[in-house]
């Protein structure tokens, strides 16, 4: 078992991106230490500090419910795009084959979000 992010575009055929939840959850703790913080502190992860004293623009991403919750805007794809490409090249550089995994996920998410702005769709959680 296991969650998918795919477009909203009503496409079977379209692209999406797929973890484990523990895959999920390792992913997202990795892209939270690059932001520069411990999700494991924050309010929904085990911890108690509140969202407000983080700024990041991934935190649509990372604040989301593993099942269901709100799709993700075409303007918040636009958004967590930049950040996580980013973050991809960074990883690239400073970390190479030790977070191959994490760079593969974050390609393909990428890519994902890429066709949520182009197609002007929301970014969907199944």
């Amino acid at each position: 078992m296991g969650l998918v992010l795919f477009p909203g575009d009503g496409d079977n055929s379209s692209p999406d991106v797929s973890w484990s939840y523990s895959g999920f959850a390792a992913f997202r703790r990795r892209l939270a230490e690059a932001e520069g913080f411990v999700l494991s502190e924050m309010s929904g992860f085990g911890g108690e500090r509140p969202w407000s004293e983080v700024s990041t623009v991934l935190e649509p991403l990372l604040d989301h419910p593993d099942a269901g919750g709100d799709d993700l805007s075409p303007a918040e794809c636009a958004s967590i795009l930049v950040r996580l490409e980013a973050i991809t090249d960074h990883w690239t550089q400073e970390a190479g084959d030790q977070l191959f995994q994490h760079i593969e996920d974050a390609r393909q998410l990428a890519g994902v979000l890429r066709l949520c702005i182009e197609k002007d769709v929301p970014l969907g959680f199944l």
